[in-house]
């Protein structure tokens, strides 16, 4: 299923025809940061102008007709952790946030899960039935660990959903084509899905180039999910449109993935 570019005021960010509630995968595109953070950087701790940050917000929020306040996020540290989102965790978008998670999840309508990325995968979970949503950041080692699918193993013990009716959308990230890495990381993927090992890893020269795509894809299958859609979009290949950590060598800002019932 394809995704969407929309424009809102010049204010540019994705959308899955898989997803049916509110959710952005966002752009580069239509905010008011300058130098090397512009235009719609949604980083906090960086040397970034904070009021203009801050205006980024407003901007999205405004665009997706949602409120600053209700948006929840957490200390992503590239691990498996899913946490359970509720309406007492809307303390305010700005304040530190002292969990630690890269996973999220709620059936609290007005609470919007939001994930930071600027290369690692943005994947966004809708339950349209049980009515429950979800938002994961998986980077390389999450990704192996199968952080979808311990986030869709929540969504059952915690709110009784069906897999085959969760639908699931993997947004732009850094692809295959250049994810260049070294032999720990392939390995961690042979251990991890030895059967599709061939699938996910292809040798370059004495390196190897990894599609982080296709191992969540495998994952959430393997998980139940069968309504998968995934960005087409490389972070890096188009990184005058999306943050790439890896094509700026991490002088950057980031984008988010968010999503509310």
């Amino acid at each position: 299923m394809p995704f969407v570019e929309n424009n809102v005021n010049k204010l540019v960010y994705m959308t899955s025809s898989n997803i049916n509630t509110t959710h952005a995968f966002t752009t580069r595109f239509g905010g008011v940061s300058t130098g090397i953070y512009k235009s719609l950087n949604f980083a906090q701790k960086t040397n970034d102008d904070f009021a203009n940050v801050q205006e980024n917000y407003s901007l999205l929020c405004n665009a997706l007709k949602i409120s600053t306040d209700n948006i929840v996020c957490s200390t992503q540290v590239h691990g498996t952790s899913i946490r359970i989102i509720t309406q007492d965790d809307r303390c305010g978008l700005f304040q530190p946030s002292d969990h630690q998670a890269d996973g999220l999840i709620t059936n609290s309508a007005n609470v919007a899960l939001m994930v930071f990325t600027a290369d690692c995968v943005p994947i966004l979970l809708h339950d349209p039935v049980k009515e429950v949503i979800g938002a994961v950041h998986a980077g390389w080692r999450s990704a192996v660990a199968d952080i979808v699918g311990k986030a869709v193993s929540k969504m059952q013990s915690e709110f009784d959903c069906s897999p085959a009716d969760i639908k699931a959308a993997i947004g732009p990230c850094i692809s295959k084509c250049c994810f260049e890495t070294d032999a720990d990381v392939s390995g961690a993927v042979r251990e991890a899905l030895p059967s599709y090992y061939d699938l996910c890893v292809s040798p370059n020269e004495n390196k190897f180039m990894i599609d982080l795509k296709e191992i969540n894809k495998i994952m959430l299958s393997n998980a139940g999910i069968i309504n998968i859609s995934i960005s087409t979009e490389c972070t890096s290949c188009l990184s005058d449109k999306y943050w790439s950590h890896r094509k700026t060598k991490g002088q950057r800002g980031s984008q988010v993935a968010l999503i509310q019932l």
